[in-house]
């Protein structure tokens, strides 16, 4: 094949990067929708008189119900028709709804609008996923859906940082309704700025067209095809059991901080958003960079990758809420630094299996079946990690509550560490079966 006819496969060795930066930005948007709920979360409280079980609940399971049932039949869709058109009409919608959040009168109505941002959000990642898998070569894949998922510390970071800072200022409905205006605002320009890539195209370059021309296959084939294999139940629970203590400890760290170690709303924003940005893209990155070199040699690296640093993060993590016993009992700014530079290593172990992981599953389906394989994969992962994980630490916060009382969500962090481990494990076992399931 031609450089001419490779380039036109695959997008062209440079604007496949401008299509990863919008996938990111947009990715970005999705993650601080999502996650602004978690510095919000004591005005939000207060004004509607919530416990942590009830706002647990409204951050989870209001948005997941939606967005992990409707991932399947959009991925379905984005598997036949214009990914970019649907991510586009996706990251319209989701933040259509995340601006009528700061329009909500109650709890009841500040459900349903979690669950429309549920709505379009189950159109912007399958899509992005099969997209990258596309335009960039199996040896570049880990690392560029590492990249991708950069969106996640970084929509993180910004949710505690600009919703905080809007919120200290000008209340907690304004910092939705101006976060939803800039989604809906990004959502022509990516339209116009994106171009789909061939399916398969990426493979087609490298020589490989034995799948790239098949036409997209029905559902029911895709979960036959992936039932079958036990690795993608391994990926699958895996990352469920991360996310379960992933998105919980993201939604409540903030409220821990504030309760525990006695930061103001707005040093919260600051404090945390510095975390999440600089311990979750130094881990990111270096989960992919580490997975593809291992990967090349052996299959079973993209799995050990994560399953290692969880081992290593659970301790460090337990570290960091402690570290005021480190400097002698003392609190203040020392202890404050202290946590602030050990926490950067768990926040970053703990989103090293998103590259790898997420590539990894791009490889147990043919290219046709890809982003309906990611639908699959993110319903598992979602439908617990999201609904579970949020309500499970509000939850047992409530119940440790009699017993000890302010730090009762501390307690109940130290519970949700043990899915880290959980995790590792079935990334493990999935190390020794990927290799006989991976399709090239």
């Amino acid at each position: 094949m031609s450089d001419a006819q490779k380039q036109t496969s695959t997008g062209g060795s440079r604007y496949r990067y401008v299509v990863l930066a919008m996938l990111i930005l947009v990715y970005t948007l999705n993650f601080l929708d999502r996650q602004i709920l978690g510095i919000l979360a004591k005005p939000i409280k207060e004004e509607f008189g919530l416990t942590d079980g009830q706002f647990g609940l409204m951050s989870g399971l209001a948005f997941a119900l939606l967005y992990t049932t409707l991932a399947i039949p959009i991925a379905w869709l984005a598997d036949r028709f214009s990914r970019v058109w649907i991510m586009a009409a996706a990251l319209t919608l989701w933040s259509g709804f995340t601006a009528l959040c700061g329009f909500a009168g109650g709890f009841s109505q500040l459900f349903l609008a979690r669950m429309g941002v549920g709505i379009g959000e189950a159109g912007g990642v399958a899509p992005a996923y099969s997209m990258i898998a596309d335009y960039f070569p199996k040896s570049q894949r880990a690392r560029a859906l590492a990249a991708y998922a950069f969106g996640i510390p970084l929509g993180t970071a910004a949710g505690a940082l600009v919703g905080g800072l809007l919120a200290v200022h000008f209340g907690w409905r304004t910092a939705f309704i101006v976060v939803g205006i800039i989604g809906v605002a990004l959502a022509p320009v990516f339209r116009f700025v994106v171009r789909d890539p061939r399916r398969g195209g990426a493979d087609m370059a490298a020589g490989d067209t034995t799948t790239v021309q098949a036409p997209a296959a029905p559902l029911g084939e895709v979960v036959g095809v992936l039932a079958k294999k036990p690795s993608f139940w391994l990926l699958s629970f895996g990352a469920a059991s991360s996310s379960v203590c992933g998105y919980g400890v993201a939604l409540w760290l903030p409220s821990f901080f504030m309760r525990s170690l006695g930061l103001t709303l707005r040093e919260t924003a600051w404090y945390y958003s510095g975390i999440a940005f600089f311990g979750g893209l130094l881990g990111i990155w270096l989960g992919g960079a580490v997975a593809d070199r291992l990967g090349a040699k052996s299959k079973a690296g993209y799995p050990l990758t994560p399953a290692v640093a969880f081992l290593i993060s659970v301790p460090c993590f337990l570290l960091a809420m402690n570290s005021g016993s480190l400097v002698g009992g003392m609190g203040g700014s020392a202890a404050l630094a202290l946590a602030f530079a050990i926490f950067l290593i768990p926040t970053g172990l703990n989103l090293a299996w998103l590259g790898p992981i997420t590539a990894a599953v791009q490889h147990l389906a043919p290219a046709p079946m890809r982003t309906t394989a990611s639908a699959l994969f993110l319903l598992i992962n979602n439908l617990l990690g999201i609904a579970v994980g949020t309500y499970y630490f509000g939850l047992v916060s409530d119940l440790l509550k009699p017993t000890f009382g302010a730090e009762s969500l501390r307690w109940s962090i130290y519970t949700g560490m043990g899915f880290y481990l959980v995790a590792a494990l079935l990334f493990f076992l999935a190390s020794r079966r990927l290799a006989k399931d991976w399709v090239d």
